[in-house]
């Protein structure tokens, strides 16, 4: 009788099991919520490697979170020695290659990891979300997501995320054709309940550093009532942001505009002040990121994004101005418009 009752107990063991293997697995956009969620709500302290361009750099990141204020500390444990810390919307960078510490405005929001953009029904037009399988790293079980762009105006990302935690312990940035052009991978990272204030304390001495501070308050538009738009844009992508934003070694304020498509995102600077002479113009990338510089109507443009070079290009070169409310909008160029997907 104890041996038919052990059998039996094995067998409805054996189908939890089989049942438990059977059963949907989370939605990948769900595992994508979670990664943000990891990010700006978990204590964290881990050390990893950053790669992009042929370059690796080694940093420690410590994140906290303690009565709803948030701290952070990005250190490079390379030969530059950089430091960042925020301190709710303040980032100091300890710049020790300049000596210079440089104190900034950041949004509330942001992480010195940084983000993922929130995954919807209206970038599923523009990218596949898929889960691609189960696997381990650093002895932890992860899920692999991978998101796959529909054409050729985005990158990707693949993203290994602790089934445990939600934590994204290593992710790469992917170009069209599925390769990394930057990851981050994480060597050792550890949850503590508790993190001491002494953990955000700068390593270096800021002894003779020159100490530079970002203009707070509003920023005075330009008295020329002209305004920038884009007239043609890659599929998806719309106008998010627009302001007056000071610029290092500008006198005058330039006009900063945002596009996205939910995911990417391409910042265009038009300085307000005309050059009579030639401005630099033409197209780089460094990693991941993508500028392309040009002038329209004698106001030097730059475009950037972690987006593909051609799509930094189309937007840059669709930017025009338009004066008063009462002017006629400038005719779109047909040669702006991309190609039929």
């Amino acid at each position: 009788m104890r041996m038919r009752r052990a059998s039996e107990q094995l067998g409805w063991l054996a189908f939890a099991l089989v049942v438990a293997s059977t059963a949907p697995a989370e939605e990948p956009q769900k595992w994508l919520a979670r990664v943000n969620q990891a990010l700006t709500t978990l204590n964290y302290d881990g050390v990893f490697s950053h790669w992009q361009g042929g370059r690796v750099e080694t940093l420690r990141i410590i994140h906290r979170v303690q009565g709803g204020a948030v701290k952070e500390r990005l250190v490079s444990l390379d030969s530059s020695g950089r430091e960042f810390i925020r301190t709710g919307t303040e980032l100091a960078c300890y710049l020790p290659d300049q000596r210079t510490v440089l104190v900034e405005q950041q949004p509330p929001a942001s992480l010195l990891l940084g983000s993922l953009p929130t995954f919807d029904a209206a970038s599923a037009e523009f990218y596949d979300v898929k889960a691609v399988r189960r696997t381990r790293l650093l002895g932890r079980r992860v899920q692999l997501i991978a998101v796959t762009p529909k054409d050729e105006y985005r990158y990707g990302y693949r993203l290994w995320i602790d089934e445990a935690t939600g934590t994204p312990l290593r992710t790469e940035l992917c170009n069209g054709q599925g390769q990394p052009i930057e990851q981050v991978v994480f060597a050792s990272i550890s949850w503590p309940r508790r993190i001491p204030d002494s953990a955000f304390k700068p390593d270096i001495s800021t002894e003779g550093f020159s100490w530079l501070r970002e203009q707070s308050g509003p920023i005075t538009a330009s008295s020329a009532q002209v305004t920038w738009s884009a007239v043609r844009l890659p599929p998806g992508f719309h106008l998010s942001v627009r302001a007056a934003q000071k610029m290092p070694g500008l006198a005058d304020p330039v006009d900063h505009l945002v596009f996205t498509d939910g995911i990417a995102s391409v910042s265009v600077f038009v300085e307000m002040r005309t050059h009579a002479g030639h401005a630099l113009s033409g197209s780089a990338q460094v990693g991941s990121a993508s500028t392309f510089a040009t002038v329209i109507h004698g106001h030097p443009v730059t475009a950037v994004g972690e987006v593909p070079p051609q799509t930094v290009q189309f937007i840059a070169n669709s930017v025009t101005e338009q004066h008063a409310p009462s002017s006629p909008p400038a005719a779109a160029d047909p040669a702006l418009q991309p190609p039929p997907r």
